[in-house]
């Protein structure tokens, strides 16, 4: 190449975070050597933060491995080929499947922030072991939100800040953990509007609560009393809309009941916010034209995470803030991702009226099979696995497959993964690189990475208007890869679940085109129930081979765009996909396919957001019995104090110099402090602490040495640590390094939330010793 000839921009996504902004990126030779923002992205809009200048470093890990592995007796890897890997890995599934039935195993896993498609054909796999129980990250944080919201609605929702006079942001920093799209630029915004408001609850000082017009800084773990305080102002002041509540609303008596109860001078007190101030923020709330307010980890990886996320919602349906312009609403996904209104009820057959049709009758939920957790959302809480393989139990799961996830180090109590892990009879992983995890299974399957096929992600929250966005591969794959579909697809078919005899008809019809395809998969689905319950695999193996074989991957969206189409027939005519279903998903599926920065496929009103609350007469419903207890157990006091630990450890903060764990070599690290624990200057003081000295942090799991970094933004008595850091990876020389903490040796499986099983990592007991500088 010379200087005079143009490089090219190649369109891909960000897969950091959740929003998965547009980028636009130069290549050379299979590195990532330039990137920008991609105006054209119909979500992020040129928007870009500086996290994904790291993005080679993915790509370009020195641990990614080439070939399957097979762990030897003596702990030792060996490389063996696709074929061997296969039928092995089939058989040994087959004989536990034979003697103890697909309950006893477990699937982690389904994808990282911007790997989904694999996910997907995942589904074919399960089915074919007849795996009942499931389980991946968002059950570390987001499953008691999920049980509340198919309590009080049975949908999902998202935040409209764009428009809302009010944002609140609750246990969540969205300068550096976004959230929504456009975080800085619509944060900037309100800041400088006079007639807007930003409130934070938020036990540090961050940079979103240094914009905040008001900041209320609870205490540590305490902002279950901070927004029992809020609802119970709303309340006892008689500032609900309750003409709203009659028409849009169930449960407002029993609720206001319990909040009459409360002191709030008490509730003040013991959170550590002055009354006056949160006074102040919930009347600003009440009398705002519009509110969004957001939670996030700070209060789902806390004590009282459930309740809080109930909380939370208490204070925005209270005052009315939902299903219009600013407010919280429902948003239309593509493939919805949560199982929480499915898990909690099931609706009427043959309903005879409107309101039968949407109404929705309690059942009895499933729960994991030795510690009797709840299934939220369809997955165990992450905190129990290892009770569910360390036991004698005859109902233990006895294997594992995990996929693009590395519980190990992301899950509480890395000690006891691993020994459960190693307890299992077999354990599988599909990912791309040597991880934590892989390096206790008993074999690793190398994927291609997700700049090397065609990849995707579900997280599509937007509202009104919502969009997809698949990203077409950058390089091409490393040897010795192969995509998760392809993988799964030879897994099934080992297993005998699908085949040739599925294939044969369906391929002439995909030369013909996407008319005569549907059809004939329609045809064949109904005579055929291997087809339609292998669907993905099947549409990998017909429509796929239609397609490059980089982008075959994506043709299991071909079946999602039919079902979307059928679920969302309005929100999909909105975005232009009307007409007959098999033609509107057709065209849909096309523009998907041939659309390099995303496509709209979704416009919806803010009414529609009534229309998906899943109870009776799409009522909310505002009274969840089954917390009273946890709003009677705060009413006794305050969380009490371990004089042996007293120090509360937030294990995890985001920040500007910090990544995540998909990049698995810490040269990204370019300016800055790396993996410093942020403590408060009194408390520096009393531990006789300057920056740069070393401290060794204990908890009653394990203990860590990190250096000091004072920072005024954290109450006396709280620290921090940073997330994405701590991982084992074997550099280009063969040295195996580690960078920062390990977070999970320090936090334990117990110290949980009792609901949903959620870790409480943001509120780690600990104690802080000086110590001599490291070796």
């Amino acid at each position: 190449m010379t200087n005079s000839e143009p490089v090219e921009w190649k369109k891909t996504a960000c897969i950091i975070c959740a929003l998965n902004c547009g980028l636009e990126v130069q290549t050379e030779g299979s590195r990532i050597i330039r990137i920008r923002a991609d105006k054209m992205h119909p979500v992020s809009q040129g928007y870009l933060c500086e996290k994904a200048q790291r993005m080679d470093y993915y790509q370009n890990g020195a641990d990614r491995i080439s070939s399957p592995m097979r762990r030897s007796a003596d702990g030792s890897y060996e490389a063996i080929d696709w074929d061997t890997a296969i039928r092995e890995i089939a058989e040994k599934f087959t004989e536990i499947k034979r003697k103890h039935g697909g309950e006893s195993i477990l699937y982690y896993g389904g994808g990282g922030q911007g790997n989904h498609l694999g996910g997907i054909y995942a589904d074919s796999t399960i089915k074919a072991l007849g795996i009942e129980y499931r389980s991946n990250a968002l059950a570390q944080e987001k499953t008691g939100e999920g049980w509340v919201q198919g309590k009080m609605m049975g949908s999902g929702v998202h935040c409209d800040f764009e428009h809302a006079e009010v944002a609140v942001f609750l246990g969540k920093n969205p300068w550096q953990s976004h959230g929504f799209a456009r975080a800085r630029v619509i944060l900037r915004d309100m800041q400088k509007d006079p007639n807007r408001s930003i409130i934070v609850i938020d036990p540090r000082k961050t940079e979103t609560s240094e914009m905040a017009d008001y900041h209320l800084a609870v205490k540590p773990g305490t902002d279950a009393w901070c927004l029992m305080a809020m609802a119970a102002i709303i309340v006892q002041d008689n500032l609900a809309p309750m003409e709203w509540h009659a028409e849009h609303t169930t449960g407002y008596d029993n609720i206001a009941a319990e909040l009459r109860k409360i002191s709030i001078p008490e509730y003040a007190q013991i959170c550590g916010v002055d009354e006056d101030l949160i006074r102040g923020a919930t009347r600003r709330i009440v009398h705002a034209k519009s509110v969004s307010m957001l939670e996030d980890l700070g209060v789902q990886m806390n004590m009282h995470s459930t309740l809080n996320s109930y909380l939370n919602r208490l204070v925005w349906l209270l005052t009315g803030n939902y299903g219009r312009q600013g407010t919280n609403n429902s948003f239309v996904p593509l493939l919805g991702l949560s199982m929480s209104g499915r898990d909690q009820s099931k609706k009427t057959k043959n309903p005879k009226t409107p309101s039968q049709a949407t109404s929705a009758k309690p059942r009895v939920g499933r729960t994991s099979p030795v510690t009797g957790f709840k299934v939220i959302m369809g997955l165990i809480p992450c905190n129990v696995i290892p009770e569910e393989i360390l036991t004698d139990h005859p109902k233990r799961f006895r294997a594992m497959l995990i996929e693009s996830a590395n519980p190990v180090h992301s899950l509480a109590d890395s000690q006891k993964m691993r020994e459960a892990l190693r307890a299992l009879e077999l354990s599988v992983v599909l990912d791309v690189a040597m991880t934590e995890t892989a390096l206790q299974a008993d074999y690793v399957l190398p994927a291609s990475s997700i700049f090397e096929k065609a990849e995707a992600a579900f997280f599509n929250l937007e509202v009104p208007k919502n969009a997809f966005h698949l990203r077409h591969p950058l390089f091409a794959p490393r040897e010795g890869t192969l995509s998760e579909a392809e993988i799964h697809a030879r897994l099934v078919e080992a297993l005998g679940a699908v085949g040739p005899a599925q294939y044969g008809l369906l391929r002439k019809a995909a030369k013909l085109g996407l008319l005569p395809y549907a059809l004939a998969f329609a045809w064949k689905s109904m005579r055929d129930k291997r087809v339609a319950r292998n669907a993905p695999v099947v549409l990998y193996r017909t429509l796929g081979e239609q397609m490059t074989k980089a982008a075959a991957p994506a043709a299991a969206l071909w079946g999602i765009c039919q079902m979307y189409i059928r679920q969302q027939p309005q929100a999909a005519a909105g975005a232009g996909f009307s007409g007959h279903p098999v033609l509107a998903a057709n065209r849909l599926f096309n523009a998907i396919v041939n659309s390099p920065s995303g496509v709209v496929y979704a416009i919806a009103e803010y009414k529609h957001s009534w229309q998906a609350v899943r109870l009776p007469d799409h009522r909310i419903n505002l009274w969840i019995p089954e917390l009273l207890p946890e709003i009677e157990k705060i009413s006794k006091g305050g969380p009490t104090v371990d004089m042996q630990y007293p120090f509360i450890l937030s294990a995890g903060e985001r920040r500007t110099e910090t990544s995540n764990t998909t990049f698995r070599d810490s040269s990204w690290h370019k300016k800055g402090s790396f993996g410093t624990l942020r403590i408060s200057p009194q408390d520096a003081a009393d531990l006789g602490c300057q920056p740069g000295d070393w401290v060794r942090v204990t908890t009653r799991r394990g203990s860590a040495d990190a250096e000091v970094e004072l920072s005024e933004g954290l109450q006396s008595g709280h620290v921090s640590l940073p997330n994405g850091l701590g991982l084992d990876y074997r550099r280009a020389d063969g040295v195996v390094e580690r960078k920062g903490v390990s977070l999970n040796e320090l936090t334990g499986v117990m110290e949980r939330d009792p609901i949903a099983g959620t870790p409480w990592h943001k509120r780690v007991a600990a104690r802080v010793e000086r110590i001599p500088v490291p070796a």
